[in-house]
């Protein structure tokens, strides 16, 4: 399950009705470990070999949800991330614009030499 951020909230909005446009950007997935908002914030996952990894392959949305096509592979940690709870998806590596978050389904704690995955299908989206 997801949440739109206020940026892509607008964005869209603005698109839709002519007042703007918005081209879709690289998808970037990021893992967090307290909850973002549809403001952003939370808190990101960082250091211990970590990055945000680009994915833009998702399926066609239908009846309001879409999820990912092809596995989404993190490093292997380098140190312990913590336990991780949410994710994002953003347009940059670094920083850039928040466009969408959610809950997983169940908290993970990843230990040094643990690697972080989703398998294909698993990141879902919603939106109502």
């Amino acid at each position: 399950m997801g949440s739109f951020a206020d940026f892509l909230e607008l964005e869209i909005l603005d698109h839709v009705l002519g007042t703007g446009s918005y081209a879709a950007p690289t998808i970037y997935v990021a893992l967090y470990t307290a909850a973002p908002s549809d403001a952003g914030g939370g808190t990101e996952v960082s250091g211990g070999g970590y990055a945000r990894v680009a994915h833009s392959a998702y399926d066609g949305a239908a009846a309001g949800a879409t999820s990912n096509t092809g596995a989404i592979q993190f490093a292997t940690a380098a140190s312990a991330w913590g336990s991780v709870s949410h994710f994002a998806l953003l347009d940059a590596t670094s920083a850039g614009n928040f466009l969408m978050w959610g809950t997983l389904s169940a908290s993970r704690t990843i230990s040094t030499g643990d690697t972080c995955q989703f398998a294909d299908g698993a990141l879902d989206i919603t939106l109502d």
